[in-house]
Order: C-alpha cells, then sequence, then structure tokens
C-alpha cells in the first residue's frame, strides 16, 4: 500500500519546545493528492514504579491540553533525541517522585497517536526502590502517592484515568509480572 502513497513536499509550520508540526503535500497513484498534518516528537520514557509491598507509585499533575489534573505514572521527554530511554526513565522517576532504582526493565514501547504523530515512548517497570529526592523543573508540580493495581484499574474503567501510556503500562505490567 506505501507504493501508492508519496509524500511530496514537508513544510515546517510551527517549532514549539517539544514538538514539531509540518504540513505534508501528499500524492496518491491515482492522481489525487491531499496535506496531512504530521506533528515531529523527540521521544519520551516512562516508569511503573513498584514499592516493595506491591504498590504503584503514580503522579498527579496538571495538563494544560485538559485543562485538570492527570493521575499518570511517571514520564518525560527524551533531553535529547539520542538519549536512551532507560536514563530518561530513570531521570523522571527520581524528579517526579523522589525515588530512585537500579532495577528498571523494559516493558513496551509506546506509539501514542500513530495517525499525525511519531512519538515513541519507552516504558519501563522500577523496583527495589530507594528513597531519594523529588527535583521538579521550576514549572512542574507533582503529588505522588501510592495505588494497588486493583485500585488503578478501577479507575481506568471508571474513566478516572484516560493517559494512554498509563493504561497500556498499567495493564502490560500486570499482564507480564502478575498473571501465570
Amino acid at each position: 500500500m506505501s507504493e501508492e502513497i508519496k509524500r511530496v513536499k514537508r513544510e515546517l509550520m510551527y517549532e514549539g519546545t517539544i514538538l514539531k508540526v509540518y504540513k505534508d503535500h501528499m500524492q496518491f497513484e491515482n492522481g489525487n493528492t491531499a496535506e496531512w498534518d504530521f506533528i515531529h516528537h523527540d521521544g519520551a520514557a516512562a516508569v511503573v514504579p513498584i514499592m516493595e509491598d506491591g504498590r504503584i507509585l503514580m503522579v498527579t499533575q496538571y495538563r494544560n491540553a485538559l485543562e485538570r489534573d492527570t493521575l499518570e505514572i511517571p514520564a518525560g521527554k527524551l533531553d535529547d533525541p539520542n538519549e536512551s530511554g532507560l536514563v530518561c526513565a530513570s531521570r523522571e522517576l527520581e524528579e517526579e517522585t523522589g525515588y530512585r532504582s537500579e532495577n528498571l526493565e523494559w516493558i513496551l514501547t509506546l506509539r501514542t497517536t500513530v495517525a499525525f504523530c511519531d512519538e515513541r515512548i519507552e516504558v519501563y517497570v522500577a523496583k527495589d526502590l530507594i528513597p531519594s529526592r523529588q527535583n521538579l523543573d521550576e514549572d512542574e508540580y507533582v503529588d505522588v502517592k501510592a495505588y494497588t493495581l486493583e485500585e488503578l484499574k478501577e479507575k481506568i474503567f471508571d474513566g478516572t484515568i484516560q493517559d494512554s501510556k498509563t493504561v497500556a503500562a498499567l495493564l502490560a505490567y500486570e499482564s507480564k509480572y502478575l498473571r501465570k
């Protein structure tokens, strides 16, 4: 199918602090043309932090796009497009929760919105958490609280948790580590 579709031009329409928005001019085998939106994101990493008692550390923070607080797993953008997901996840874990871990394991890779964005999020599970110090950015306000997986699944299925990386990561964690 991809042989039937060709991008003939890409125009940068906007460059922000975390993304670039392009207008792609597309041509199809039948002669038709179209303009498609494309958003580039350098990537991110996220982490499911598991406490010794099995509860999961979650963060609540304000999300401008939704104009409300959201409950999510800790996550953040790569500092550099070539930064490893593991390094980013480790940093974000400590910055947002005040815990660090030397036991992070990759669990899955997400592509958040494949229809128009190339964002890639590497998700890790962190065990053997070591108390450290929260180190938030100047414009970052994060509350941290531990939940059982059952509490979090209830919040997924009642619509409280809608963040796709969080939903996918928590259900993948359960599937990989808790189901036998």
